[in-house]
């Protein structure tokens, strides 16, 4: 990844190394005179370059507490490591080096520009504690899984972004997807974006809500070939399989690949209008549940409305009386009133409850109806397609034994071919990863959805529990209000 030549030993990023490039850095006038002669103090440097150095490993630096820029590109440098104290820095160069992982930039908080620009990175990740970041240059890395560029969304500042010459760039969409996820970026790959690319591409908006619907539905991913070719990614039998005689046919267009893709389209389609389904299911109950307790808090507030007006009245009267058996007498039936509001309350709750109780139950068997297994199963187009591969596997032994295998196979290849064990090993070992990819998916799509299922029935009747409570421990604390004002006639007060 750098520039250096490897004959060149490497080097320990030292005090005499530090003191030099500090040295020939500095003003070259009398006051650089002047501070050579007196010594220069680390931490007054501001700027300190250290390119093409052979430095290995970053060290060292713990003085220049208050350094503002850093080049350390065109080194050897494997790890991001040693720069805790340098909390002032604003510009770090660690591009042309042989770094794998960003790691070690915690503490630069200031950071707005930082080149990490031809390494061997292949995860954009641990950039969280650069707020002020502005600028970003990550060309010429092993960056190859778009969903990198999500993680920058979280950069207010960045303006500027290099990712040319990583596997990511050659994504048919890239541009546009990173303007969609990216709306504010200036310049990419070293261009200004112009209006007509980023008006062309997909808002993030809409991009985030089709992601966010396909989550929603529990298929995304299955809208393609990408659980066909996870399949492949992890199975190196079946890489060297298909070197052989025939194999390539079982993957022509309208065969394997192309029956699997269909399949999932099928699961992907059918999964978005289950989807529809359980959300009409569920805006139905809400709007059935909302209605019940509107029609109950009418009829509640209808019972109050007349308890009060009948109340008033009786207060009025007791107030107005001058006999003591009148006055008691009166209380009395107010008392027996309010007694008969909480038992009309309370009865309009219980009905409210047991109506509701009846609503949940039919909506938990309707939704239940609505997540069961809804994924075809792709294992009998793996058995086919295994059947149809091993019978190949056993024919190309064979010929191999015969020696009337004419094709020029890969050495690798040819190894499976010792005898028929190994092979059989192998076929076996290839369809294998392929059933464990195809059962890990479906395992993952019902559990989720039924995941979702248990944990929607059970908020529902935790929001309806705490709905009765607080209701119940409303009209109580009514009541009360209501007896203890009766409870505060004083007849002393009534007779004056």
């Amino acid at each position: 990844m750098n520039h250096l030549h490897d004959s060149m030993e490497p080097r320990v990023m030292d005090d005499d190394m530090l003191k030099l490039a500090v040295g020939e850095q500095g003003p070259q006038e009398e006051a650089g005179q002047l501070a050579k002669q007196e010594g220069i103090l680390f931490k007054d440097v501001l700027s300190l370059q250290l390119d093409f150095q052979n430095i290995l490993r970053i060290d060292n630096l713990w003085q220049f507490e208050n350094l503002r820029k850093l080049q350390l590109d065109n080194n050897i440098i494997e790890r991001i490591e040693g720069l805790e104290n340098l909390t002032h820095l604003v510009w770090l160069d660690l591009s042309f080096n042989n770094i794998e992982a960003i790691e070690g930039l915690d503490t630069l908080v200031n950071l707005e520009d930082l080149s990490l620009f031809s390494n061997r990175i292949s995860k954009i990740d641990a950039l969280d504690a650069l707020v002020k970041l502005q600028v970003l240059s990550l060309g010429n890395n092993q960056i190859s899984n778009m969903m990198n560029i999500i993680y920058l969304r979280q950069f207010k500042y960045l303006r500027t972004l290099s990712l040319s010459g990583n596997p990511i760039s050659e994504a048919e969409d890239y541009k546009m997807f990173i303007c969609a996820y990216l709306p504010d970026l200036v310049y990419l790959d070293f261009r200004r974006i112009s209006d007509d690319t980023a008006s062309v591409s997909l808002s993030v908006s809409q991009l985030c809500e089709t992601e966010r619907r396909h989550r929603a539905a529990f298929v995304e991913h299955l809208n393609g070939s990408f659980l066909f070719d996870s399949m492949y990614t992890e199975d190196v039998e079946g890489k060297k399989l298909s070197y052989l005689p025939g194999v390539s046919e079982l993957l022509e267009p309208l065969t394997y690949k192309d029956k699997f893709v269909i399949i999932c389209l099928n699961i992907f389609e059918y999964g978005l209008k289950q989807h529809e389904k359980r959300k009409t299911e569920l805006d139905t109950f809400n709007e059935c549940v909302h209605e019940a307790i509107q029609e109950n808090q009418e009829q509640g507030k209808h019972r109050i409305a007349k308890f009060e007006e009948k109340y008033l009245l009786s207060l009025n009267t007791i107030r107005e009386e001058s006999e003591v058996p009148t006055i008691e007498k009166k209380i009395m039936e107010c008392g027996e009133d309010i007694t008969e509001l909480f038992n009309a309350l309370m009865t309009l709750e219980m009905q409210l409850v047991e109506q509701l109780e009846e609503t949940i139950n039919l909506f938990e068997r309707n939704i239940i109806d609505l997540v069961g297994l809804f994924i075809e199963n792709c294992r009998d187009l793996e058995n086919h397609h295994h059947e149809k591969l091993l019978e190949i596997s056993i024919n190309t032994l064979e010929k191999n034994v015969k020696g009337e295998l004419d094709e020029d196979l890969p050495d690798d290849v040819r190894l499976l071919f010792v005898d028929k064990d190994t092979i059989i090993n192998a076929v076996g070992a290839s369809h294998d990863i392929h059933l464990l990819k195809i059962d890990n998916r479906e395992d993952e799509l019902v559990t989720r959805i039924n995941s979702w299922c248990t944990h929607l029935v059970d908020k529902i009747h935790r929001d309806e529990t705490t709905r009765n409570r607080e209701r119940v421990k409303e009209i109580s604390q009514y009541v009360d209000h209501m007896q203890s004002e009766l409870d505060n006639l004083e007849y002393g007060d009534i007779l004056d």
